[in-house]
């Protein structure tokens, strides 16, 4: 598939990754260039026309619900216990997008700083 992305490609088992999370919906891994001690990407197993959070149709309300109650769970696999986590969604060009398959990063393992950018 032409159009697949390098997401596609991890689910479909042509590129190894770090699994930390798998579920019927959903797949988490460690970002291979982490911006963070832990620094994990959640992604749909369907991308289905979701390429970014502002193509989100009222249909796909489930699917993103289901990946926001899983980033705890997410977290808590990768090791990020009480101290806390960054929940990021890039969102566009301008938002450094450049994996257009919507994805979550989880990030943590060290105090963030405030603001980003």
């Amino acid at each position: 598939d032409a159009d697949a992305t390098i997401f596609d490609k991890i689910l479909a088992g042509d590129i190894p990754s770090d699994k930390v999370y798998e579920d019927d919906l959903c797949y988490a891994f460690r970002d291979i260039n982490p911006v963070a001690p832990t620094h994990v990407l959640l992604i749909p197993k369907v991308r289905s026309g979701l390429t970014q959070l502002r193509h989100a149709s009222p249909d796909q309300a489930a699917l993103l619900g289901h990946l926001m109650s899983k980033v705890g769970a997410v977290a808590a696999a990768a090791g990020l216990g009480d101290a806390g986590y960054r929940l990021v969604v890039n969102d566009g060009a301008d938002a450094c997008q450049t994996v257009f398959h919507l994805h979550l990063h989880i990030i943590g393992g060290r105090e963030l700083a405030w603001p980003p950018g």
